[in-house]
Order: structure tokens, then C-alpha cells, then sequence
């Protein structure tokens, strides 16, 4: 009988993130084509990695049709040109299909039957908009299982601005303004450009190289924010500004046992401590990360004044700051996604977990101080999803001290 083996986060990498539709950057790009260049770029970046001994690729995408359907990671394997030997599948979770193949690798490797395995998304939102041609069961709506709200993840922002009075407009806005702000000195600092693959694109113009998220707005302000129109309902609060937009991305990961890492020489950059999923209504799915990151820390044997650095899927502003108030953790905590997140950067629906992930571990390396980070996110239909990870890099100090410097706790509002 196989042993349980340890599982551990070697690498990851993924592409620039584009905007959805005709002006995007990759709308004459296919979808599989995105997730075969983070894989690519991945294996490039660590030659040590024996083909042959990939026992599964997982590729997720929400949008399961066209040149993102067909068994994505059977077809993305052969298309990076793995030995015909590598299986592969697809995945769905939503918002957290990339998390999810992580996870669901992660289960077969400390079970004891996969050694390697490469695990990711990819979203082309432009050309697949979540649920295009779907066709929910009209006892959702009869039967009065959720409410319509249910299946607009705006209209679920909006309900939980109704649900927490706390959580203003405003408070969303500086949020909104902070992620790209954070991202802008992120990237001045070279500190996301290291993980992407560059990626050829054509349009009208001719061909050209995407190496750089087309997302981000650093020239946001407070006051452009604050006059944007709320589209999910009138005098609303949730806004394109203070929301991640349509993207397209993809991301790649490979995950193994320590023992494989440490024969085939790869780096180890995290190791994974426990994972959870949990449901919540689905009208106001945002606060999923809540229960799945108390889950997640139960089965740890953790607290959260054990997490030293966060990295947490913004959707939208007030699903983030939900999180943030449950926990008693400040809006500007300097542990909550040092370089920015979804807001700027993008949220290719299937494609964000493994970003998140890759930020984390590029955090790992820069803070010896921290020994546990979580990557969470809230996901569609109502569910939440959290990774917990340890830093191998950690110097023994005391987690909670260094980075919480200067950061109070929240004070009950």
C-alpha cells in the first residue's frame, strides 16, 4: 500500500492577462494555444523534468466549449509535445477551476500514485463568456432554490454590500485604488514580470509580443472611481472599478512529491499544509473564502494569526473586504496581496488560483520571516475555496510578527 507522500508547489508560470473581446490582446488568439505556452514556459524554465514522468495534466476552464473544450488537458499536453504516454483532463469549478486542479493533482500525489503532474487553467473570456450557451435548470428559478440574483456574480457583490452596512462604496473604492497601485509598484519593481511567458499575438496592426498584463490602470484615482456608473443596479455600489474585468489568461503549474522533487533536483517554492472548499448561499457568494479558509485552518491545526501572507482572489472589492472584517484584519494589512491582485491584474475566471499561488510563492522567497500563507478565493454558485502552504524559506521566527508591523487589527466598527 502507498505511503502518503508530502506534496509541494515546484513552479509556476503563466501568460500575460489580456481584456476580453475585439480591442483585447488576444482575441485572435485560441484559448488552447494560452494554456499550451504556460505549460511550455513551465517546462522550459525547469529542463530537470523528466517528460516521460508527468503522470496527469489537469487544465480547468468554466466555459467548456470550442478551442477550450475537448478534454483541455489531454489536448494541451499533446500540444506541448509531452510524450503521447501523458494523460490528461478538464476541470470546472468556476472561479476556482485552476485551484481546484492543483488540489485534486495534490490528492493523487499523497495518495501515493502520481509522482509529478502539471496542473492549471485557461479562460478566453472574449471568446467564451462564462455561461454562454448554458442552460440552468429551470428548477432552480421554479422551485425557488436560489434567487435569479444567483447566476450574476455583480448582483451577488451588490448583496453583500446589502448584507454587511459596513462595507461602503467607499471603503470598496480605496480598496480598488490600492490594488493598482500595489500592482504598479509590483511590476516597477520587477517583481511579476519574472513568472509569464510572453506570448505572440496578431491583430490589424500586424504581430507583436504580449509581455505585460494589459489590465492594469495605474493612473487610477479616487475620483474617477467614485463617478463610475454601478451597472447592477441603480445608486449601486459595485462598480467596473472596484470589480476585476473580463479576461483572457492562461496559468500552469507542476506539482510533486518531495521525494520526486528531490530526485529530479526542482526547487521547492511551497509546500501544501491543507486545502478545503465549502458552499454559502450562491446570492451572495463572495463570502465563500470565509468558511473555507476556518476549514482549511481546522484541518491545519492552525489560527489565522498563524498566516503570514495572503493572497486573495479580488473579484470584487467587497467580496475581499468581507473576508478581511470576519477575520479582524485592517484593509491596508500589509500581508493581503503585497503585489496587487484580480482588480488590476484581471481574473481569467478558470485560469486565477494558480496566479494567486505564483504570487505567493514568489512572496515566500522575499519573507524567510513568514512560514504559512493561504491563496483564497470566492467562486460562482455560491462556494469558497482556500489553499493553505508553508514556506520553505522560513527562518524560524515567529509568524505573525514582522510582516503584521504597523498593520493594526480592525477595530470593531
Amino acid at each position: 500500500m502507498a505511503e502518503r507522500s508530502e506534496v509541494v508547489f515546484v513552479d509556476g508560470m503563466r501568460t500575460p492577462f489580456g481584456r476580453a473581446g475585439e480591442k483585447g490582446m488576444y482575441w485572435q488568439t485560441r484559448a488552447d494555444d494560452l494554456a499550451v505556452k504556460s505549460i511550455t514556459g513551465l517546462l522550459e524554465r525547469n529542463p530537470g523534468v523528466p517528460k516521460d514522468r508527468i503522470d496527469d495534466v489537469a487544465i480547468a476552464a468554466t466555459t467548456q466549449q470550442g478551442d477550450q473544450g475537448l478534454t483541455l488537458g489531454r489536448t494541451a499536453a499533446l500540444l506541448a509535445g509531452l510524450p503521447l504516454s501523458v494523460p490528461g483532463y478538464a476541470i470546472d469549478r468556476m472561479c476556482a477551476g485552476a485551484m481546484t486542479s492543483v488540489t485534486t493533482v495534490a490528492g493523487a500525489i499523497a495518495f501515493g500514485a502520481y509522482d509529478l503532474a502539471i496542473a492549471g487553467g485557461v479562460e478566453h473570456m472574449g471568446r467564451h463568456p462564462m455561461g454562454f450557451n448554458a442552460d440552468p435548470n429551470p428548477r432552480f428559478l421554479a422551485e425557488k432554490l436560489v434567487s435569479v440574483d444567483a447566476l450574476n456574480m455583480g448582483n451577488t457583490a451588490e448583496r453583500i454590500h446589502d448584507r454587511f452596512p459596513q462595507l461602503t462604496k467607499e471603503r470598496s473604492d480605496r480598496y480598488a485604488l490600492r490594488s493598482q497601485q500595489k500592482v504598479a509598484a509590483a511590476y516597477e519593481a520587477g517583481k511579476i514580470q519574472p513568472d509569464l511567458v510572453p506570448v505572440a499575438i496578431r491583430s490589424a496592426a500586424g504581430w507583436g509580443l504580449a509581455t505585460r498584463d494589459e489590465a492594469p490602470r495605474p493612473e487610477t484615482t479616487l475620483e474617477g472611481l467614485a463617478g463610475l456608473r454601478t451597472p447592477f443596479r441603480p445608486h449601486g455600489r459595485v462598480t467596473a472599478g472596484n470589480s476585476s474585468g473580463l479576461n483572457d489568461g492562461a496559468t500552469a503549474s507542476l506539482i510533486a512529491s518531495e521525494a520526486a522533487a528531490k530526485e529530479f533536483g526542482l526547487p521547492v517554492k511551497m509546500r501544501l499544509v491543507s486545502f478545503a472548499f465549502a458552499g454559502v448561499e450562491p446570492e451572495i457568494m463572495g463570502i465563500g473564502p470565509v468558511p473555507s479558509t476556518e476549514k482549511a485552518l481546522r484541518k491545519a491545526g492552525l489560527s489565522i494569526d498563524d498566516i503570514g501572507l495572503f493572497e486573495l482572489n479580488e473579484a470584487f472589492a467587497v467580496q475581499v473586504l468581507s473576508f478581511l472584517d470576519h477575520f479582524g484584519i485592517d484593509d491596508d494589512d500589509p500581508r493581503v496581496n503585497e503585489y496587487g491582485g484580480a482588480i488590476a491584474l484581471g481574473h481569467p475566471l478558470a485560469s486565477s488560483g494558480v496566479r494567486l499561488m505564483i504570487q505567493l510563492a514568489r512572496q515566500f522567497e522575499e519573507h524567510p520571516e513568514v512560514r504559512y500563507g493561504v491563496t483564497a478565493m470566492c467562486v460562482g454558485l455560491g462556494q469558497g475555496g482556500t489553499v493553505i502552504w508553508e514556506n520553505p524559506n522560513f527562518g524560524g521566527k515567529a509568524a505573525k510578527s514582522d510582516m503584521k508591523t504597523g498593520a493594526s487589527k480592525k477595530a470593531a466598527r
